[in-house]
Protein backbone atom coordinates (compact mmCIF):
# COMPACT_ATOMS: atom_id res chain seq x y z
CA UNK A 1 0.00 0.00 0.00
CA UNK A 2 1.22 3.49 -0.88
CA UNK A 3 1.09 5.91 2.06
CA UNK A 4 0.94 9.61 1.15
CA UNK A 5 0.73 12.54 3.57
CA UNK A 6 -0.85 15.81 2.37
CA UNK A 7 0.15 18.95 4.27
CA UNK A 8 -1.88 21.96 3.13
CA UNK A 9 -3.98 24.48 5.03
CA UNK A 10 -6.71 24.60 2.37
CA UNK A 11 -9.33 21.82 2.82
CA UNK A 12 -10.53 22.16 -0.77
CA UNK A 13 -7.01 21.66 -2.10
CA UNK A 14 -6.54 18.59 0.09
CA UNK A 15 -9.87 17.20 -1.10
CA UNK A 16 -8.94 17.70 -4.74
CA UNK A 17 -5.51 16.12 -4.37
CA UNK A 18 -6.97 13.25 -2.33
CA UNK A 19 -9.42 12.44 -5.13
CA UNK A 20 -6.67 12.48 -7.72
CA UNK A 21 -4.49 10.17 -5.66
CA UNK A 22 -7.30 7.76 -4.88
CA UNK A 23 -8.06 7.50 -8.61
CA UNK A 24 -4.45 6.68 -9.54
CA UNK A 25 -2.97 4.75 -6.63
CA UNK A 26 -4.49 1.48 -5.45
CA UNK A 27 -4.30 0.55 -2.68
CA UNK A 28 -3.49 3.90 -1.06
CA UNK A 29 -3.70 5.46 2.41
CA UNK A 30 -3.81 9.25 2.49
CA UNK A 31 -3.12 11.22 5.64
CA UNK A 32 -3.88 14.93 6.00
CA UNK A 33 -2.61 17.85 8.03
CA UNK A 34 -3.96 21.38 7.83
CA UNK A 35 -1.17 23.24 9.62
CA UNK A 36 2.59 23.23 9.94
CA UNK A 37 2.77 21.83 13.46
CA UNK A 38 0.40 18.96 12.72
CA UNK A 39 2.15 18.24 9.45
CA UNK A 40 5.56 17.89 11.06
CA UNK A 41 4.15 15.71 13.85
CA UNK A 42 2.49 13.32 11.39
CA UNK A 43 5.45 13.23 9.04
CA UNK A 44 7.81 12.29 11.86
CA UNK A 45 5.42 10.10 13.84
CA UNK A 46 4.24 7.73 11.12
CA UNK A 47 5.63 5.89 8.12
CA UNK A 48 5.04 7.49 4.70
CA UNK A 49 6.15 6.82 1.16
CA UNK A 50 5.76 10.45 0.05
CA UNK A 51 4.86 13.79 1.61
CA UNK A 52 3.06 16.33 -0.59
CA UNK A 53 3.73 19.70 1.01
CA UNK A 54 2.45 23.25 0.61
CA UNK A 55 5.20 25.58 1.80
CA UNK A 56 2.91 28.55 2.46
CA UNK A 57 0.81 28.15 5.59
CA UNK A 58 -0.34 30.55 8.31
CA UNK A 59 2.34 31.19 10.91
CA UNK A 60 4.94 29.12 9.09
CA UNK A 61 8.01 30.32 7.26
CA UNK A 62 7.80 28.93 3.76
CA UNK A 63 10.46 26.26 4.05
CA UNK A 64 10.59 25.57 7.79
CA UNK A 65 8.32 22.53 7.64
CA UNK A 66 10.39 21.03 4.84
CA UNK A 67 13.61 21.56 6.76
CA UNK A 68 12.24 20.15 10.01
CA UNK A 69 11.09 16.96 8.32
CA UNK A 70 14.28 16.63 6.31
CA UNK A 71 16.47 16.98 9.40
CA UNK A 72 14.92 13.91 11.04
CA UNK A 73 13.68 11.91 8.07
CA UNK A 74 16.32 12.46 5.40
CA UNK A 75 15.14 9.46 3.39
CA UNK A 76 11.50 10.59 3.14
CA UNK A 77 10.60 12.00 -0.32
CA UNK A 78 8.94 15.42 -0.10
CA UNK A 79 7.18 16.86 -3.14
CA UNK A 80 6.37 20.56 -2.84
CA UNK A 81 3.01 21.54 -4.35
CA UNK A 82 2.76 25.32 -4.21
CA UNK A 83 0.69 28.22 -5.48
CA UNK A 84 3.92 30.11 -6.13
CA UNK A 85 5.60 29.88 -9.55
CA UNK A 86 8.90 28.03 -9.81
CA UNK A 87 10.96 31.20 -10.10
CA UNK A 88 9.92 32.24 -6.59
CA UNK A 89 10.59 29.14 -4.51
CA UNK A 90 11.82 26.14 -6.52
CA UNK A 91 15.53 26.81 -6.03
CA UNK A 92 15.12 27.32 -2.30
CA UNK A 93 12.87 24.29 -1.90
CA UNK A 94 15.27 21.98 -3.72
CA UNK A 95 18.22 23.40 -1.79
CA UNK A 96 16.33 22.69 1.46
CA UNK A 97 15.89 19.05 0.47
CA UNK A 98 12.68 18.83 -1.57
CA UNK A 99 12.52 15.94 -4.01
CA UNK A 100 10.52 17.99 -6.50
CA UNK A 101 8.56 21.19 -7.01
CA UNK A 102 5.19 21.63 -8.72
CA UNK A 103 2.64 24.43 -8.87
CA UNK A 104 -1.03 23.91 -8.08
CA UNK A 105 -2.06 24.46 -11.68
CA UNK A 106 -0.11 21.34 -12.66
CA UNK A 107 -1.93 18.75 -14.77
CA UNK A 108 -3.20 15.69 -12.91
CA UNK A 109 -0.98 13.38 -14.95
CA UNK A 110 2.15 15.35 -14.03
CA UNK A 111 1.32 15.34 -10.32
CA UNK A 112 0.83 11.57 -10.37
CA UNK A 113 4.02 11.10 -12.37
CA UNK A 114 6.00 13.30 -10.00
CA UNK A 115 4.80 11.34 -6.99
CA UNK A 116 5.81 8.10 -8.70
CA UNK A 117 9.27 9.50 -9.43
CA UNK A 118 10.04 10.77 -5.94
CA UNK A 119 8.62 7.61 -4.38
CA UNK A 120 11.31 5.70 -6.29
CA UNK A 121 13.97 7.93 -4.78
CA UNK A 122 14.45 10.17 -7.80
CA UNK A 123 14.28 13.95 -8.02
CA UNK A 124 11.48 15.38 -10.14
CA UNK A 125 12.46 18.54 -12.00
CA UNK A 126 10.18 19.75 -14.79
CA UNK A 127 10.95 22.35 -17.45
CA UNK A 128 9.75 25.29 -15.34
CA UNK A 129 12.09 24.32 -12.52
CA UNK A 130 14.97 23.58 -14.88
CA UNK A 131 14.66 27.11 -16.23
CA UNK A 132 15.27 28.53 -12.75
CA UNK A 133 18.32 26.30 -12.30
CA UNK A 134 19.97 26.94 -15.67
CA UNK A 135 23.48 28.46 -15.45
CA UNK A 136 23.10 32.17 -14.96
CA UNK A 137 19.28 32.05 -15.00
CA UNK A 138 18.86 33.59 -11.56
CA UNK A 139 22.16 32.79 -9.91
CA UNK A 140 23.17 36.44 -9.95
CA UNK A 141 19.87 37.75 -8.58
CA UNK A 142 20.63 39.81 -5.48
CA UNK A 143 17.79 38.29 -3.46
CA UNK A 144 19.33 34.81 -3.76
CA UNK A 145 21.72 35.86 -0.98
CA UNK A 146 18.86 36.49 1.47
CA UNK A 147 18.00 34.00 4.18
CA UNK A 148 14.58 32.36 3.97
CA UNK A 149 13.20 34.73 6.63
CA UNK A 150 14.64 37.75 4.85
CA UNK A 151 13.28 36.55 1.54
CA UNK A 152 9.84 36.17 3.08
CA UNK A 153 10.10 39.71 4.46
CA UNK A 154 11.13 41.03 1.04
CA UNK A 155 8.12 39.44 -0.65
CA UNK A 156 5.66 40.69 1.97
CA UNK A 157 7.11 44.20 2.16
CA UNK A 158 7.33 44.29 -1.61
CA UNK A 159 3.62 43.47 -1.78
CA UNK A 160 2.76 46.51 0.34
CA UNK A 161 2.37 44.98 3.79
CA UNK A 162 3.48 47.06 6.75
CA UNK A 163 5.84 45.84 9.46
CA UNK A 164 2.90 45.65 11.87
CA UNK A 165 0.83 43.58 9.43
CA UNK A 166 3.71 41.17 8.83
CA UNK A 167 4.30 40.92 12.58
CA UNK A 168 0.68 39.92 13.18
CA UNK A 169 0.52 37.51 10.24
CA UNK A 170 3.70 35.65 11.15
CA UNK A 171 3.36 35.82 14.92
CA UNK A 172 6.63 37.70 15.30
CA UNK A 173 7.41 40.86 17.24
CA UNK A 174 7.49 44.17 15.41
CA UNK A 175 11.12 44.50 16.46
CA UNK A 176 12.02 41.16 14.86
CA UNK A 177 10.29 42.04 11.59
CA UNK A 178 11.96 45.45 11.60
CA UNK A 179 15.31 43.69 11.95
CA UNK A 180 14.56 41.53 8.91
CA UNK A 181 13.52 44.64 6.99
CA UNK A 182 16.77 46.38 7.87
CA UNK A 183 18.82 43.37 6.76
CA UNK A 184 16.97 43.14 3.46
CA UNK A 185 17.49 46.83 2.74
CA UNK A 186 21.19 46.52 3.56
CA UNK A 187 21.78 43.42 1.46
CA UNK A 188 19.89 44.83 -1.51
CA UNK A 189 21.54 48.23 -1.19
CA UNK A 190 18.23 50.05 -0.74
CA UNK A 191 16.78 52.57 1.68
CA UNK A 192 13.00 52.59 1.35
CA UNK A 193 10.02 50.26 1.05
CA UNK A 194 9.24 51.87 -2.29
CA UNK A 195 12.52 50.51 -3.63
CA UNK A 196 11.70 47.07 -2.24
CA UNK A 197 8.29 47.15 -3.89
CA UNK A 198 9.77 48.07 -7.25
CA UNK A 199 12.40 45.33 -6.94
CA UNK A 200 9.82 42.71 -5.96
CA UNK A 201 7.59 43.67 -8.88
CA UNK A 202 10.41 43.67 -11.43
CA UNK A 203 11.62 40.26 -10.27
CA UNK A 204 8.21 38.61 -9.98
CA UNK A 205 8.44 38.17 -6.21
CA UNK A 206 5.11 39.61 -5.08
CA UNK A 207 3.48 37.73 -2.23
CA UNK A 208 0.03 36.54 -3.24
Amino acid sequence: MTRILLIDDHPIVRLGVRRILMDHFNPVFIGEAGDAEGGVAQALGEEWDVVVLDITMPGAVGLDVLKQIREQRSELPILVLSIHPANQFARRALAAGASGYLTKDTATSELVGAIEEVRRGRRYVNDAVKATMAPGARALATHEALSDREYQALRMLGSGRTVSEISEELGLSVKTVSTYRARVLQKLGMRTNAELMRYAMENGLLDS
